[in-house]
């Protein structure tokens, strides 16, 4: 699944990368971090260069965290994964219009056809390294709290995105002057124990969704009500059927 990945920023051995190789995986961490990363100078990679070093691990802890890398470092296949595909992000960003000029010149050879990304998409699994991935980077830019089922995380992210994006938020560019409140999940008060983590966490986030629907609900009923007063305090006569004496 990597095989991609590394066609595409030219690693000298594609076909042949061997994940569980563990010398092999270190050494790709450091052809990336010299050939398309580049996030520390040159005479601070030494530590990351040192594969043979009893301390490696630490230091790729260390090179995750600043990379603000959201996979966890015990997850060492979507690990690489996320490094690989940050590569890529990098290597298209330098040479975006090289790419954009192919990439049309080869919708036109092929006619637009567009096939192979719906087989992409319809052979998605739901435990693909690049989905879950993905989820947990985008969930971490959106300052969600974290989740370890990444299904989880994708209706928070939806419900987020819908909340922004929905006819009754502000318009862009102009700040509707409410402020947000930010409650840490745990300080949510779940009222029960399942006696699982994993599922109380996602009943508060599902208890957090409902209170915030709850509200949008109240919020609307307010505005009618608003609106009915309105109505009734200013009412609309006709003089012209009023007659004055007997």
């Amino acid at each position: 699944m990597y095989r991609r990945k590394l066609k595409a920023l030219g690693h000298h051995n594609p076909e042949g990368f061997d994940v569980h190789n563990e010398e092999e995986v270190r050494n790709l961490v450091v052809w990336l971090e010299d050939q398309k990363i580049r996030l520390y100078k040159i005479e601070e990679r030494e530590q990351l260069r040192d594969i043979k070093n009893s301390g490696w691990l630490k230091a790729l802890r260390k090179y995750l965290d600043d990379l603000t890398c959201p996979v966890n470092i015990s997850q060492k296949l979507s690990v690489l994964d996320w490094l690989l595909a940050h590569a890529v992000r990098l290597e298209y960003a330098e040479n975006v219009e090289k790419y954009n000029s192919t990439g049309q010149k080869d919708e036109k050879q092929q006619g637009g056809d567009k096939s192979s990304l719906d087989d992409s998409l319809i052979n998605l699994s739901v435990d693909n390294p690049d989905l879950k991935a993905g989820v947990t980077s985008l969930s971490k830019l959106l300052n969600l709290p974290h989740h370890p089922d990444h299904f989880v995380l994708l209706q928070a992210v939806r419900s987020l995105i819908e909340g922004k994006l929905s006819q009754e938020s502000p318009k862009s560019g102009k700040k509707s002057g409410k402020k947000v409140d930010i409650i840490p999940l745990n300080q949510v008060k779940l009222g029960f124990d399942s006696g699982d983590s994993a599922i109380n966490e996602a009943a508060k986030i599902i208890r957090l969704l409902h209170l915030t629907e709850l509200r949008e609900l109240q919020t609307r009923i307010n505005e009618a009500i608003v609106a009915v007063q309105a109505i009734t305090a200013n009412p609309k006569t006709d003089q012209s059927l009023g007659r004055v004496g007997v």
